[in-house]
């Protein structure tokens, strides 16, 4: 009986184990944000995306309000063309909306955060974010620092 009660428990333990580690796939993968809401598609182009990926947030005063679905290369200014999938609900966004690619965290994943300009018409279906700021790239600021460093001796 003893080793009955033992070997139930252990199990137990097995399956919480599993479903703890499908739950953190889950988060981990950003599959649990999957919602049905059709809202819009705004591009943006931007002269370095960095590490951003299809799928990264789009915040806006940290609020998340959409997402990246595609990321493509211009043929022509061979600028970087993001297109985002903003939520219908964050429909009154000024036309003059502006982008940035921040980090989250000194390592983190990287992500575009708008901040809203003052135009009183919104942003619709299709349209074009202007105003862009390139993702800082550790690498490159590095580097600079170091030839300023080496210019200066």
């Amino acid at each position: 009986m003893q080793k009955r009660n033992t070997e139930i428990t252990v199990g137990m333990f097995v399956a919480a184990g599993i479903v703890a580690i499908f739950v953190l796939a889950m988060k981990v993968s950003n599959f649990t944000d999957f919602t049905d809401d059709a809202g819009y598609q705004v591009v943006a182009e931007f002269g370095n995306i960095g590490g951003l990926k299809v799928r990264s947030p789009v915040t806006m005063a940290g609020v998340r309000v959409g997402r990246v679905s595609n990321i493509t290369l211009d043929g022509t200014t061979y600028n970087a063309k993001v297109t985002l999938d903003l939520y219908s609900q964050f429909s009154t966004l000024p036309t003059d909306t502006s982008a940035s690619i921040f980090t989250a965290g000194l390592l983190g994943e990287q992500y575009i955060a708008l901040e809203a300009g003052a135009e009183e018409e919104f942003l619709k279906n299709g349209d074009v974010l202007h105003l862009t700021q390139p993702a800082l790239v550790l690498e490159q600021v590095i580097g600079q620092f170091l030839f300023s460093k080496a210019e200066g001796e």
